[in-house]
């Protein structure tokens, strides 16, 4: 399943997170990154998925 979120956290950040950790400050934080610029967005989309495992 983690192979799974990768791949979604790197087409989708938020969409990574939000599997990962549901609705929340990391999830609110990663739409933010997100839309500041999409790079911002995987990096901590990954970060999540790998610290939440």
């Amino acid at each position: 399943m983690d192979i799974v979120r990768i791949l979604l956290a790197i087409l989708l950040p938020p969409l990574g997170v939000f599997l990962q950790v549901g609705f929340g400050g990391q999830f609110w934080l990663n739409v933010l990154l997100t839309i500041l610029g999409y790079i911002p967005g995987i990096i901590h989309a990954l970060y999540v998925i790998i610290k939440y495992k």
